[in-house]
């Protein structure tokens, strides 16, 4: 794609897209034996959204110094985020194939040897630290960029993230814009049973956050809100994106059993079944 966002793509372009990525993500954990399906499928839509509508960015310059930067800080999602690289032309799709296997391009958590990954993942709670940085240094180089990061609900846990936040609003970052993929799923139990974060919303606001609610899966609703946060100044702004980990496939869908289980034989047939009507 250009430099810019590209609009040329229709809604139900991307809506089909979503089902075809999620077919491709089914096969890559499928392939390896080892994945999570259920964070990479809840976080699909956002993704789109922000690759083929929000985003600033050049596939075949991945270093490109005008570049939007996003940072997927529950990097155990990694196969959401391949998929959409891929099908953008950050890397080839035949690296699919070699996902979580030594020395390949593509690691179960992400790495910046793949083109495209900002940060290395693993150990939850960093990324808003990391994009805080990002989101400085982009001010103090009067740099156009903005930056999004991607948090899991459950490690909104860790107290490193409202550190970050806290950070945030202090600095005025208002080129950073979280998005906390709210499937209510950590590991292998609902979030109110680890620990509760409602009323999360107000949690956000008293830390200096400008918030909006969404549907997490609807790109319509994701692109408004997106562009509404590029018109917030003085303070950044998150997006509690509601979302159903799993989406798109019966079994899967609000199951604790898929946060890091790749499917089955008899499982991917019956996925890749419903993913095509």
């Amino acid at each position: 794609m250009n430099p810019s966002n590209n609009q040329s793509v229709s809604l139900e372009d991307l809506v089909i897209l979503a089902k075809n990525l999620r077919k491709t993500i089914l096969h890559t954990i499928h392939r390896a034996q080892s994945g999570h399906p259920g964070g990479s499928f809840s976080e699909l839509e956002i993704l789109l959204t922000l690759y083929h509508r929000i985003m600033r960015h050049k596939p075949t310059d991945p270093s490109w110094r005008e570049r939007d930067r996003f940072i997927l800080s529950k990097g155990h999602a990694s196969p959401g985020l391949y998929a959409v690289l891929a099908e953008q032309g950050y890397f080839e799709e035949k690296e699919l194939l070699y996902f979580r296997q030594i020395n390949s391009l593509l690691q179960g958590h992400t790495s910046t040897i793949t083109p495209g990954v900002e940060m290395s993942a693993g150990s939850l709670g960093q990324g808003l630290s990391f994009s805080v940085g990002v989101a400085i240094a982009g001010k103090i180089d009067k740099a156009g960029y903005r930056v999004y990061v991607l948090l899991g609900d459950g490690e909104c846990d860790e107290g490193q993230i409202w550190e970050a936040a806290m950070s945030a609003s202090h600095y005025h970052l208002d080129n950073l814009t979280a998005i906390v993929d709210r499937n209510r799923i950590q590991n292998d139990r609902f979030t109110d049973q680890v620990m509760t974060l409602e009323p999360l919303q107000d949690k956000w606001e008293a830390f200096g956050w400008h918030v909006i609610q969404v549907d997490g899966h609807s790109i319509e609703e994701l692109t408004t809100v997106f562009e509404e946060a590029k018109t917030i100044k003085g303070k950044p702004t998150v997006l509690i994106a509601n979302t159903v980990k799993g989406k798109g496939v019966s079994f899967m869908e609000n199951n604790p059993a898929f946060h890091g289980k790749a499917p089955n034989d008899e499982q991917l047939a019956q996925a890749l079944d419903e993913l095509s009507t």
